[in-house]
């Protein structure tokens, strides 16, 4: 089984939660890593999401940043309502 890894930038331009992260996090770009497996037995190459991670500052530690595991639903949630948010 293969197992890949896709990376992308997301950007909130407000102060924003994610379901499982116990804090808000501040508006900015984040670093989002989603791991996929391959799915076997297949005539066509394709994959499942296994997991998927977000690069966040530390709380109390400056400069430092942790990944912490999110899903990819609650992820899509927190990029909708940052959105729906008037422009300031």
């Amino acid at each position: 089984m293969t197992i890949r890894s896709r990376r992308e930038t997301v950007t909130f331009k407000h102060p924003f939660r994610v379901r499982g992260i116990d804090r808000i996090l501040p508006a900015g770009a984040y670093e989002v890593v989603t791991d996929e497996e391959t799915i076997e037995g297949l005539t066509f190459a394709a994959y499942r999401r296994i997991a998927t991670m977000i690069t966040v500052p530390a709380e109390g530690r400056g400069g430092t940043t942790e990944m912490l595991s999110i899903g990819s639903v609650d992820l899509a949630n927190a990029q909708a309502a940052d959105a729906s948010i008037a422009n300031d």
